[in-house]
């Protein structure tokens, strides 16, 4: 697995690992390998369909399952972008043969 990206630490994030095209930021200093590939294919998904298109349909498709399963995390866990990255964090050629906006089979 390559690293493209930026990785900044933050103690005070409320989450383990955010990413913001090109940074990946971390809430500790040595993330585990699993976590930065799961952000970098955030970054990868963002480079693709651009940052603010990427943040509109992840915020809207978050609404969406909001109201879908009335959980916060239920509705952050079933959004296409986290389903493809939770599925293949751990493929750490995933990347390689990626197909283009391949989040969509995880609508």
């Amino acid at each position: 697995m390559k690293f493209r990206g930026y990785l900044l630490t933050f103690s005070f994030l409320w989450v383990d690992g955010m990413a913001i095209f090109p940074f990946i930021f971390s809430k500790s200093k040595m993330p585990g390998k699993v976590l930065l590939y799961h952000e970098t294919i955030h970054l990868k998904q963002q480079l693709e369909m651009g940052l603010l298109p990427f943040y509109i349909w992840y915020f809207l498709e978050y609404l969406i399952r909001l109201f879908q399963y009335k959980n916060h995390y239920l509705a952050y866990l079933n959004i296409s972008f986290e389903r493809e990255a939770y599925a293949n964090e751990r493929e750490f050629e995933y990347l390689v043969d990626r197909k283009f906006w391949a989040f969509l089979k995880y609508l």
